[in-house]
């Protein structure tokens, strides 16, 4: 199969875009298959293809597994939200605004996963970013129009800083923009340094999460699951691709980004206990979630001989992450519209027992890769450290399960339409489907069945349900100082917004030759002030009749 096929993974979307201004409410339901080619080379990629008429370097495919990983459930991902989305749109209000901002966001998320060099990587990575925004305030409203401003700001900075820190990692390595020829050259600490933060605010770990919990519950339920799924992603695989493999400088660094990743799943979970609503709550565990990633990321650099199976570690967890919390996203925005049955509940279970570990699921197996990562590289104290970190998962879970739940009792609901519960289903079923399809993984998850395994995956699941029921029945609630907690994101926004909005001073107008005649000609009729009109007739009469005269 020809190279050039890559081409259709991000101009798909925009051919697409096109069929807008024809019939937008005809052709909506069939955007998902935008991401069919992606999907399909995810599965069977053929050699990259150069684009040199481009720039230098410029190259797009996917020769390893992450990237092959990354393109195939992101693939499944916007297609499930593509189709999901257009029974949210049923009302027909501002269709084609949603959908052109959707297909440029989505775009922009394949183009920088198949890109192989720094300029294709920026370029997908800014138009999804940017793109995204107008996912965020769709609904409108204050509450969107303030998490869209936030969102914004943080984008357009994260933005800048990644774009100084390409430049500077382009002149370490003498012009050079393939990634290939980036892993093996050395970086600056200025130069890591804004990578790490300018990627870091799209990823959302502590202390970068500030937008995070603001735009997911603002965003419509199809734009918060592909926003906490697969675009925050695209902040730790920047980190991976634009930071060298070996590298003295991030093996000190690695130490803490171990704390920042441990700090950031402790921190998800307890702030999304407090949470009164079920994609805030998401939010927060989207959080914590990311912190695991950059403990495989700091793994990576503390070991380099280990990245291999670090880059299969962020594979399998970011397949396994994105699908199940783009299905627990979909879940909340369905508990919100429609009346939910008891298999609905069962199927909305599966993702969530996943992400903390339930066994015969992904997450299972992933619990297994981990542990025997850190137990190879980590003191003791880790183990226990993952073990508290499911129990903490859970409990997350649970409680956005019951604010979903409780959102079903306040209000007439009607049945859910079969459009939107086929691609929410099916995400929810992946978790126990992907290991079985997934040769590496089912090779973990056999090693989770052991005694010893299957034991450290039970008790947190069985200690948590518990912790969750009895809080239930004890009709636990959150206590007031901790209801309504400070958001200095927001502070500092609504200062910034209102110190941009000022009204500007006016400059001093020089005074010309022409206001200063008009200025002599009002003091020459203030001076005749009764009979300026009459004299100015006789001095014109008496300059015609000179003339006539002579």
């Amino acid at each position: 199969m020809s190279p050039l096929v890559w081409l259709t993974v991000p101009f798909l979307p925009l051919l697409a875009g096109v069929l807008l201004w024809l019939r937008p409410q005809q052709v909506a339901p069939w955007y998902w298959l935008a991401c069919v080619p992606a999907l399909l080379l995810s599965i069977w990629p053929t050699p990259a293809l150069e684009l040199a008429m481009l720039w230098p370097g410029a190259t797009w495919g996917a020769d390893d597994l992450l990237a092959r990983a990354w393109l195939g459930f992101s693939a499944v991902l916007w297609a499930c939200a593509s189709r999901f989305a257009v029974a949210d749109l049923s009302d027909g209000r501002h269709v084609r605004r949603f959908w052109l901002f959707w297909l440029l966001s989505l775009t922009g998320n394949l183009l920088l996963v198949i890109a192989q060099d720094a300029a294709s990587f920026y370029i997908g990575f800014t138009l999804m970013s940017l793109s995204a925004y107008g996912l965020v305030v769709h609904l409108r409203g204050p509450a969107p129009r303030q998490a869209g401003r936030i969102y914004l700001q943080l984008a357009v900075l994260g933005e800048m800083l990644i774009y100084a820190g390409m430049l500077l990692r382009m002149h370490e390595t003498g012009g050079l923009l393939g990634f290939a020829d980036w892993q093996n050259i050395p970086t600056s600490g200025l130069t890591a340094g804004l990578l790490l933060i300018g990627f870091g605010l799209k990823a959302g770990f502590w202390p970068l999460h500030v937008w995070l919990p603001l735009a997911h519950p603002a965003a419509p339920a199809a734009a918060s699951a592909v926003l906490s799924g697969a675009m925050i992603k695209a902040g730790i695989l920047g980190i991976w691709r634009f930071l060298p493999a070996e590298d003295a400088l991030l093996q000190q660094w690695a130490l803490w980004l171990l704390a920042i990743g441990a700090i950031s799943a402790i921190y998800g979970v307890l702030l999304g206990l407090l949470q009164h609503q079920a994609k805030a709550t998401l939010a927060y565990s989207s959080v914590s979630q990311m912190g695991y990633l950059l403990i495989i990321l700091a793994l990576g650099w503390q070991q380099p001989e280990a990245r291999p199976a670090a880059a299969l570690m962020l594979a399998l967890y970011g397949v396994h992450h994105g699908l199940a919390k783009g299905a627990l996203f979909m879940g909340a925005g369905l508990s919100t519209h429609v009346r939910l049955k008891v298999w609905h509940w069962v199927l909305m279970a599966i993702p969530a027992l996943a992400l903390a570990g339930l066994p015969l699921s992904s997450g299972a197996a992933l619990k297994v890769l981990l542990k025997n990562s850190v137990e190879n590289s980590l003191p003791g104290i880790w183990l226990t450290l993952l073990s508290i970190g499911s129990l903490a998962t859970l409990l997350v879970v649970a409680r956005a399960l019951w604010l979903m739940r409780q959102s079903q009792k306040t209000q007439e609901l009607p049945a859910p339409l079969a459009s939107q519960v086929l691609p929410w289903a099916l995400l929810c079923l992946i978790p126990i489907a992907l290991p079985w399809l997934w040769p590496e993984m089912r090779e973990a998850l056999q090693q989770s069945l052991s005694g010893y395994a299957l034991w450290a995956a039970v008790w947190p699941l069985a200690l948590g349900l518990a912790l969750s029921v009895m809080a239930i029945k004890l009709q636990w609630r959150i206590p007031a100082p901790l209801s309504h907690l400070p958001n200095p994101a927001r502070v500092v926004s609504i200062g910034f917004k209102r110190w941009m909005s000022r009204p500007p001073k006016q400059a001093p107008v020089p005074a010309s030759n022409a206001q200063r005649w008009r200025n002599l000609e009002r003091r020459w009729n203030r001076f005749f002030q009764p009979e300026a009109v009459a004299a100015s007739a006789w001095l014109i009469g008496a300059l015609l009749l000179l003339g006539w005269l002579s």
